[in-house]
């Protein structure tokens, strides 16, 4: 928070802040940890998935007590690594339709009762994806409503042509917007 405050502060212009959760709390989890491979408990709509919903909304609450808003916020960062995740990485597992539910029945309707006026992005993940998580999570108009944009990473742009992917995905979904949300290099060991 104090890094924040800085941050904003120095700024000639206001800093849209978002953020994105790793996982939910071992109780709540498929495999009973932080760690590796795990789901959320149960399914939409269910006490697992309301209480990770309410989890957001807290952890607004508490950031807004310090003067500190959120433009965004991810549904869950990488949720297709969580299949793929290596035994001590922190991450829940989501399909697109998993995502789309817990975003329709839980996570959507709790942020749009709430008083911040942050933003929902879905995916958060490789636009390798793509279109395919749109067509799942945007082709429900309850989910649809309640999502801003979405959240891409770049790790694999490689293999995957941005016409078949961001493009194809901007054609059937207009009205959401696309934005790169996590790149670095030095991520591949052999380069």
């Amino acid at each position: 928070i104090p890094l924040l405050r800085r941050a904003l502060a120095m700024s000639k212009r206001p800093l849209l802040l978002f953020a994105s959760p790793w996982t939910a709390p071992a109780w709540m989890r498929s495999n009973g940890d932080v760690r590796g491979k795990g789901t959320l408990k149960g399914h939409a709509g269910d006490k697992y998935h309301k209480t990770w919903a309410n989890y957001f909304i807290k952890f607004l609450d508490e950031y807004a007590k310090h003067n500190v808003t959120f433009w965004a916020v991810t549904a869950q960062n990488e949720p297709l690594a969580g299949l793929f995740t290596p035994p001590q990485a922190p991450t829940i597992a989501f399909t697109a339709a998993q995502q789309r539910d817990f975003i329709a029945q839980d996570l959507g309707p709790a942020l749009a009762r709430s008083p911040h006026r942050t933003r929902l992005l879905m995916l958060d993940d490789q636009r390798i994806h793509l279109p395919h998580w749109a067509k799942v999570v945007l082709g429900n108009a309850t989910a649809a409503r309640y999502v801003a944009g979405l959240a891409v990473h770049w790790y694999l742009d490689a293999i995957v042509p941005p016409g078949c992917s961001l493009e194809a995905t901007h054609k059937l979904f207009p009205d959401h917007f696309l934005l790169y949300t996590e790149a670095c290099t030095g991520f591949f060991m052999f380069r």
